[in-house]
């Protein structure tokens, strides 16, 4: 590979790791709205609504492709880095806010100390359910990407993209709703159903996103001149 290519490969790395880390932080922040999306028409889970869901679910698939697509182009190494950049990005960003919200706001502020706190108060909270959950299941999913990448010689991308997938987001579903109960920021009594509505949406995702990977992959294997399996080697 020329330097020229190194170059771009790098470049390009660090543009998916920083749509990551934007997308991880940012659902992290905006978790606290709840719509009602319901294809389906008047059905329940545990007395939950399908898809009555948090808006911090909406860019959170994209992490999961990004990670699969820096699994593939990358290698495993890279792909684990940036998830580990993700969680300290997010734990300095509700540093941030703590900080913020001890900071007294002023009279003529738009924004005031109880409309800060209503918003941002939930969020270290938040956070540290969703860290705990997502680490477990982005290792998960780059590990079982992996396994089957090795079964498959690199062939059948959709097989290691969805399975890896639909277990990393039944996980980290579970976790994050479970721990956010645990800390008395959901009732329990949504807890059956936030989890089903939220693994069934991730997984419709995770199918919709599939074709979007393929053409990435195509993408940057032709321009890299990469056969099936084989990984850009970046410095660490």
């Amino acid at each position: 590979m020329t330097p020229k290519d190194k170059k771009l490969a790098y470049t390009i790395y660090l543009y998916l790791g920083a749509l990551f880390i934007t997308s991880l932080v940012v659902s992290n922040l905006i978790f606290q709205k709840f719509f009602y999306w319901n294809p389906f028409g008047d059905v329940t889970i545990f007395g939950a609504p399908i898809f009555e869901l948090s808006v911090g679910i909406l860019p959170y698939p994209l992490t999961f492709l990004i990670t699969d697509l820096i699994s593939e182009i990358f290698g495993k190494r890279k792909a684990n880095q940036i998830v580990t950049a993700g969680i300290f990005a997010s734990v300095f960003s509700m540093g941030i806010i703590l900080l913020a919200n001890v900071a007294p706001a002023i009279e003529s502020s738009p924004v005031n100390d109880a409309i800060f706190e209503k918003v941002f108060a939930l969020s270290p909270i938040a956070v540290l359910a969703s860290m705990l959950a997502y680490l477990l299941a982005q290792y998960v999913d780059i590990a079982i990407y992996h396994f089957w990448k090795r079964i498959t010689n690199g062939k059948h991308l959709w097989l290691r993209n969805n399975f890896s997938t639909f277990l990393s987001q039944f996980i980290d579903t579970f976790t994050v709703v479970l721990l956010l109960c645990v800390f008395k920021v959901l009732p329990w009594n949504l807890f059956y159903g936030l989890v089903i509505s939220g693994f069934i949406f991730k997984i419709i995702i995770a199918f919709l996103d599939t074709p979007l990977l393929y053409l990435f992959v195509y993408i940057l294997r032709k321009r890299f001149k990469l056969t099936a399996g084989q990984e850009i080697a970046l410095e660490a």
